[in-house]
């Protein structure tokens, strides 16, 4: 394995991590708490995207965040069938069990919150608008 490969590994794992350690900042939460809602939140976003909208908004994501992405993806069953916002928590709280704060809503916003920081607005815009109106009230508007 080459010196740049190396390098490309600790690269995304540390864009990665940094992206963890902004959501644990922003929920004064500690990290482990913080990636299980991320990935909890990236799993459920995935599943209410068309296949196609999902490998769009994917191509936009930190290498080591994409696979945390797509782990367990399975297209065929996506987009789900209901995709309310109520719908969109429970799918959240099933995962997250005992560690789902009180406040969902708010922890799911600071997710959107920091997708909105790292993806380009065009992407946000068509994500945005291929969601529900009430689970658009998560996201932070443009």
């Amino acid at each position: 394995m080459t010196h740049t490969t190396i390098s490309s590994f600790t690269q995304a794992a540390q864009q990665a991590q940094q992206w963890v350690n902004e959501l644990a900042a922003d929920l004064n939460w500690r990290e482990p708490r913080a990636y299980r809602l991320f990935r909890s939140v990236l799993h459920a976003l995935r599943d209410w995207l068309s296949p196609e909208e999902a490998a769009d908004l994917s191509a936009q994501l930190p290498v080591l965040v994409r696979g945390v992405f797509f782990e367990g993806w399975q297209p065929q069953e996506s987009p789900v069938w209901d995709r309310k916002k109520d719908d969109f928590v429970f799918r959240i709280a099933s995962d997250l069990g005992d560690d789902m704060p009180n406040d969902a809503d708010t922890a799911i916003a600071a997710v959107f919150r920091l997708l909105d920081r790292h993806i380009s607005p065009g992407e946000i815009r068509q994500v945005r608008n291929a969601m529900k109106k009430s689970l658009r009230q998560l996201w932070p508007a443009h």
